[in-house]
């Protein structure tokens, strides 16, 4: 929690909340401005046409869900929706989704759970979805496998927001300056911060192979973001910096 208030996470109380992700105000605007695109993006290609497949109301797991704010978006739109994360403090956890009871037609669930060992049965979603969470995960095919045992058949698992790089040795510099800037900004809370142990960024590669074994194959939806997002890679280049991540969409059908 002292890491999220650090990062200006739930600054802006309720209006801020309320806003998510069209965010157009305060240090963190910038980043959601990005998965703003995302979201649209998964709202137009993913939810809707599953939902005309389904004709009915979807049932969707929000894998990370933090504060609840896609739930929250989903409830809007007249699916039921279950938020999990194993945070619960009222900054950016659980605790902070709260406050949407007041604006919803109906409140989505709230778990406190790891997404590798899901606390429901099987086949209990329509769809199952990872929002800036994926990359967090220790072991990624028991993570997907969790998924996509959670998952109905014929639903689909999506991914937004996780950093995917071309190649993995991109991800590792990433995550080696992750470290060290965490050591350095981060300094009370480094120690237990750097004990965690997630994957950090995934490639098409680590990836397939982590989902084929529980059935899925993912496929990527590009998705247009802000200018200065798209032209991270050109810039790069000129820097001669190593080639930066990308979002964009990824879903897969359950079989």
């Amino acid at each position: 929690m002292r890491l999220r208030r650090a990062e200006g996470r739930g600054a802006g109380g309720e209006a801020e909340l309320l806003a998510l992700p069209y965010l157009t105000a305060g240090p963190l605007a910038g980043q959601w401005a990005i998965r703003a695109r995302t979201f649209d993006a998964f709202v137009r290609r993913v939810v809707a046409p599953l939902a005309e497949e389904r004709g009915r109301e979807l049932a969707v797991l929000d894998l990370g869900a933090g504060n609840g704010w896609l739930s929250a978006r989903l409830a809007r739109l007249g699916h039921r929706s279950v938020a999990l994360d194993l945070r619960v403090d009222d900054a950016d956890g659980l605790a902070a989704g709260a406050l949407f009871r007041r604006h919803l037609p109906r409140m989505f669930g709230r778990v406190s759970s790891s997404f590798d060992a899901l606390p429901f049965g099987d086949a209990r979603f329509d769809l199952v979805v990872f929002d800036a969470s994926l990359h967090l995960a220790e072991d990624l095919p028991k993570v997907l496998a969790e998924a996509a045992r959670a998952t109905a058949r014929g639903g689909l698992v999506a991914i937004l927001d996780s950093p995917f790089y071309a190649r993995s040795r991109s991800g590792e510099a990433m995550s080696e300056e992750k470290r060290r800037d965490t050591a350095r900004t981060f300094e009370g809370l480094a120690e237990d911060l750097l004990a965690l142990s997630p994957i950090e960024y995934l490639t098409r590669e680590s990836l397939a192979a982590a989902a084929a074994p529980a059935g899925l194959w993912f496929e990527r939806s590009r998705v247009l973001y802000p200018l200065a997002y798209e032209t991270r890679g050109l810039k790069a280049r000129l820097l001669g910096r190593r080639p930066p991540s990308r979002f964009d969409l990824w879903s897969a059908r359950r079989s």
